[in-house]
């Protein structure tokens, strides 16, 4: 079966074609400035729908008279109504609009896209990935925040969780390396990319999450604060700033970029090693700050490490993925030095290691192995919409 897998953003489509019985990928690319002009001139790229011309050209090119069975959506938002990937009519279509409040940054996108598709391809099955599908499984005491109950009953105001396609199918591949059942897996998922996020599994399921009711919550990433007092927030606005100000100060300006200089881990991992060097060379950001930075996630990310430990009750797997937690062997080391108290014991060479493929980061006598994972969300995503299309 041949899936579509598209990523839709508000400027910007990306997309890959993946023969699911076979594991191949057949194409990829990305289409960006989608309604953007280009100085004076008008937008080369009007809207999605021009966008999906350009794909339908690059699909006929490499595929020649072969079709497209379905298309699969990544959609970063289910709210409590999408436990699962859904096949998508127009009723879908419009649950998805509504929950764009709660996503405004990509829902509205995934909303373009799945339109664009049904006015090209009207009888093409179109399948919807949700981000927050896995963490439906969270107990109420893991979702639920400490303030009034209509924040919830009116706002839905609760933890939803993202990166659960990422968890979801990093948690499946840690438990076979384990030689572990799926679903008697207990461990945590380290998702570590621009955006980050932890996830607490246990019997294979989601059971705590670092994002909130939106993707700031939790660890320190790449321009986002992670947790951080709401009495801030509440000072900041006396002060002046209003939520949009507020909005891009917590969301595009902090992080690893508001504490170091930079949101790029190999440009902080390379300045902060000049830290004590006699000719005091950096990859331009400051050494100082750069190592301020790094420790600063490090220790965040390893007390959720600890809670989490606890959450699952007792990590099989300590589970690293993603851009930075597949490719930054220093942050990898600099997290597990502060794991001592788990028995947790990093063996450098394998952690310095580069491979794409799952492998263990720990030495033997290491009490909870640590792994590198790469995750593969168009994989999964593409296997979700060929699943669901046989049902």
């Amino acid at each position: 079966m041949l899936i579509l897998v598209i990523n839709s953003g508000s400027s910007s489509l990306k997309y890959q074609v993946r023969d699911v019985d076979a594991g191949e990928v057949l194409l990829e690319g990305l289409v960006e400035r989608i309604g953007q002009p280009d100085g004076d001139a008008p937008a080369a790229v009007p809207d999605h729908g021009a966008a999906l011309e350009i794909v339908a050209a690059r699909l006929h090119e490499v595929l020649g008279d072969r079709q497209v069975d379905a298309v699969g959506h990544r959609v970063v938002h289910g709210g409590e109504r999408f436990a699962e990937p859904v096949l998508i009519n127009n009723e879908v279509t419009r649950a998805i609009e509504r929950l764009n409040p709660l996503a405004p940054l990509h829902n509205p996108a995934a909303v373009l896209g799945i339109r664009a598709i049904t006015e090209k391809w009207p009888q093409l099955p179109q399948v919807a990935v949700f981000d927050t599908a896995y963490h439906r499984t969270l107990p109420e005491k893991a979702w639920r925040y400490a303030v009034p109950d209509w924040l919830y009953t009116r706002h839905g105001i609760r933890r939803y969780g993202f990166h659960g396609t990422s968890h979801q199918y990093v948690a499946a591949r840690a438990a076979a390396l384990l030689g572990e059942a799926p679903d008697e897996f207990n461990g945590v998922i380290l998702h570590l990319g621009n955006g980050a996020s932890a996830t607490a599994v246990k019997g294979g399921a989601s059971v705590d999450t670092s994002m909130g009711f939106t993707p700031l919550e939790g660890l320190v990433m790449g321009t986002r604060s992670g947790d951080i007092d709401p009495s801030i927030l509440v000072f900041l606005g006396r002060q002046g700033l209003d939520a949009d100000a507020l909005d891009d100060l917590l969301n595009r300006e902090s992080g690893l970029l508001g504490l170091g200089g930079s949101n790029d881990m190999r440009t902080l991992v390379d300045a902060a090693e000049a830290v004590g060097n006699d000719d005091g060379t950096s990859s331009g950001a400051d050494p100082l700050r750069a190592r301020r930075a790094l420790e600063v996630a490090a220790y965040r990310l390893a007390k959720y490490v600890g809670a989490y430990h606890v959450a699952v009750g007792g990590a099989q797997a300590i589970v690293f993925t993603a851009g930075i937690g597949e490719n930054s062997s220093p942050f990898r080391a600099l997290v597990c030095e502060q794991l001592g108290a788990l028995g947790v014991e990093l063996d450098p060479e394998l952690n310095a290691v580069r491979s794409k493929e799952p492998r263990f980061i720990s030495t033997e006598a290491s009490r909870i192995p640590v792994l590198v994972i790469p995750t593969n969300e168009e994989q999964a995503i593409a296997e979700a919409t060929a699943e669901v299309v046989a049902g």
